[in-house]
C-alpha cells in the first residue's frame, strides 16, 4: 500500500498518529507490514512467530511514538524493533527453532519458461536453507544488512552490539554461506575466490 498523497507522505500520518488518530498510524502499519514481517521472519523461520513478532513490533512503536522523530524515517526503526524482538524470541528458553514447510517461498513461475521457474524456486529454497542454518548472532547481521539494506552503523544500534561485531558477524555469515553454496554455485564460486585473493 502506498501512502497517500493527501496525507503530505509519512511524516503526515506520523504527527497525526502521534496525535491520536489511530486511522493515520494503520496506515503507516498497513504500508510497513509486509517488510516487518519478512524481517522477523528471515530470523525466526517460524511463520506464526514472525506474525507474532511484527505485531509486537507495532505495539511497541505505537506505544513509543511519543519519542519517535518525525524527522527520522520509519521503517529503520520498526524494523530495528522487529529485529530486536526476533532476536530476543529465538534466544529465550521457550523457543525452539522449527524448519520452515518445503516451498514456503515458492512463487508461481512467470511467464513461458517453467524450467527457469523451477531453477529459480531451487535456489531460493537452497538460499533459504543456507541462511537458516546460521547462526543465530550471524543471521540477524545477514538479513538486517543485506535484506533491509541497514548500515552497520543501524545494526550495531539494533542488536546492541558494536560496528566492529557487526562487520566481523557479518564476514562469518559470508564465509559460511560460501561454503554452504559452493556445491551448487560450483566453479563460478571458485573462481570468483580466487580473483578476490
Amino acid at each position: 500500500m502506498k501512502l497517500e498523497e493527501g496525507d503530505r507522505g509519512e511524516s503526515d500520518l506520523l504527527a497525526k498518529a502521534k496525535g491520536g488518530n489511530f486511522s493515520a498510524f494503520e496506515k503507516i502499519v498497513k504500508h510497513y507490514q509486509r517488510r516487518v514481517y519478512g524481517v522477523a521472519l528471515r530470523i525466526v523461520r517460524r511463520h506464526d512467530v514472525a506474525d507474532d513478532v511484527a505485531q509486537e513490533a507495532f505495539i511497541r512503536a505505537h506505544q513509543a511514538l511519543d519519542s519517535f522523530d518525525l524527522a527520522r524515517p520509519f521503517g529503520p526503526w520498526i524494523c530495528r524493533i522487529a529485529a530486536n524482538l526476533a532476536v530476543n524470541h529465538v534466544r529465550s528458553p521457550h523457543a525452539r527453532e522449527e524448519a520452515l514447510p518445503e516451498g514456503h517461498s515458492e512463487t508461481p513461475a512467470r511467464g513461458n519458461d517453467p524450467l527457469g521457474g523451477v531453477l529459480e524456486r531451487e535456489a531460493r529454497q537452497v538460499l533459504d536453507r543456507a541462511v537458516a542454518g546460521l547462526p543465530l548472532e550471524q543471521r540477524a547481521v545477514f538479513v538486517l544488512r543485506t535484506v533491509e539494506d541497514f548500515s552497520y552503523r543501524e545494526i550495531a544500534e539494533a542488536l546492541g552490539i558494536s560496528p566492529g561485531t557487526v562487520m566481523s558477524r557479518l564476514f562469518r555469515a559470508r564465509e559460511r554461506l560460501c561454503d554452504a553454496l559452493s556445491p551448487y554455485l560450483g566453479a563460478a564460486l571458485r573462481r570468483s575466490g580466487r580473483e578476490r585473493r
